[in-house]
């Protein structure tokens, strides 16, 4: 089997940097990234910038594209948005589900269903496992039974980026799915499953375990994606493992490895646009603790409360997690003390590269400014990629 890679909702290239990082035989085949209502395709330009382009097609709206004329590949990744996966009875008539229009996990669906990909690797916010509030679980659960309906079983995991060497305090949730009859698939399933997610698994492999808890269990068998989206809830813990059709999860805690301070990123004589030039008040205010009255649209009066943010930021210790927002007066917005001059002052663009692990001015490319935050904030932490590229490696040179 070769490494032949394909990314769809590719930002700027994070998941191909990572793999290409742990081995440079991958190959890929094909990618995807358009990014709506945007007149200047800024990430997508970047990512050609460093790759070049396949065909015509990589920068459009990926649900106009047609599955079939994506080349074959080994495997399928892509960071995709947090969307509500609800799902309608199909009308008089037509066949099938009725998934939302414009949400993007029916167009991975299509995509794997077209093309019998052996291997998924997936990311997205950890909010994915709880969502929507009122039904807890059901959009992963409509996720996991779309799999297993084409015959994957699935492990996921919550990362935090600083538990293991990085530079960010950042979580994610990472699906990993895999064909039953890979080799792979097939030496697993005869592992018992708390050995699965404790240290034979892929994510156990990739990121080392500390401890892990009592595990929770719920068969999906039986149950139609209909049925799910009307009526399934469950509560999916940091950890997981679906195996034909049937789930199971815990809590673990991870084993722990020193992250990267910010400090070890900073860039010297940083020009003077960063410094903040005595506007202090409002971002002690943005980032302090406060009690607020608001009024509702209804006309209810009501109280909003908001913790504090360090002012200035910790440079001794990681990031916090880097948000598309981050060159704009925000309360999420990093600000730091240069140990220079000791004032204070904004990240630069080069320094939430680096907090994200790509190299060095990465999306330099000609982009405005602000762009280039917005797409850091988007963007994977790359060496988590490669951590996982190392296991995924071993696992398709024994295909």
């Amino acid at each position: 089997m070769e490494k032949k890679l394909c990314e769809l909702f590719a930002g700027v290239g994070g998941f191909r940097l990572g793999l290409e990082k742990s081995s440079s035989d991958w190959e890929t085949v094909w990618f995807s990234q358009w990014e709506p209502g945007k007149k200047n395709q800024w990430a997508h330009d970047c990512y050609v910038s460093h790759w070049g382009d396949v065909d015509e097609f990589t920068g459009i709206d990926i649900a106009l594209v047609d599955k079939k004329l994506i080349p074959d590949h080994t495997l399928l990744v892509g960071g995709f948005p947090c969307q509500d996966y609800s799902v309608a009875r199909p009308l008089p008539g037509s066949t099938g589900i009725e998934g939302k229009k414009g949400v993007l996990w029916w167009q991975i669906k299509d995509t794997l269903k077209m093309k019998n990909t052996p291997f998924i690797l997936l990311e997205n916010v950890d909010r994915l496992l709880k969502s929507p509030a009122l039904q807890r679980g059901r959009d992963f659960g409509v996720m996991l039974a779309c799999l297993a309906e084409m015959d994957y079983n699935v492990e996921w995991r919550v990362v935090n980026a600083s538990d293991y060497g990085g530079a960010q305090r950042r979580k994610r949730v990472f699906l990993f799915a895999y064909k039953k009859l890979t080799n792979y698939g097939e030496q697993i399933s005869r592992i018992p499953v708390r050995d699965v997610i404790k240290r034979e698994g892929f994510f156990a492999k990739s990121f080392p375990l500390q401890a892990i808890g009592n595990i929770s269990e719920v068969d999906l068998n039986g149950y139609e994606i209909v049925t799910i989206s009307e009526d399934f809830k469950f509560t999916f813990e940091n950890s997981g493992y679906m195996r034909d059709g049937h789930i199971y999860t815990t809590k673990v805690t991870a084993a722990y490895e020193p992250p990267i301070p910010l400090r070890q990123l900073l860039e010297k004589n940083v020009p003077e646009k960063f410094f903040l030039n005595g506007n202090n008040e409002k971002w002690k205010f943005l980032k302090g603790a406060k009690k607020l009255k608001r009024v509702s649209k209804s006309g209810h009066e009501y109280i909003f409360s908001e913790g504090p943010i360090a002012f200035p930021d910790d440079i001794d210790q990681p990031a916090r997690t880097i948000l598309t927002s981050e060159s704009s007066l925000n309360r999420s917005t990093h600000v730091i003390q240069d140990p220079e001059n000791g004032r204070f002052r904004l990240i630069t663009p080069l320094e939430a590269e680096r907090i994200q692990g790509f190299d060095d001015d990465w999306t330099n490319t000609g982009m405005p400014e602000k762009f280039r935050y917005f797409c850091m904030g988007n963007a994977l932490v790359v060496p988590m990629i490669t951590r996982m590229g190392k296991e995924l490696n071993f696992m398709i040179e024994n295909e």
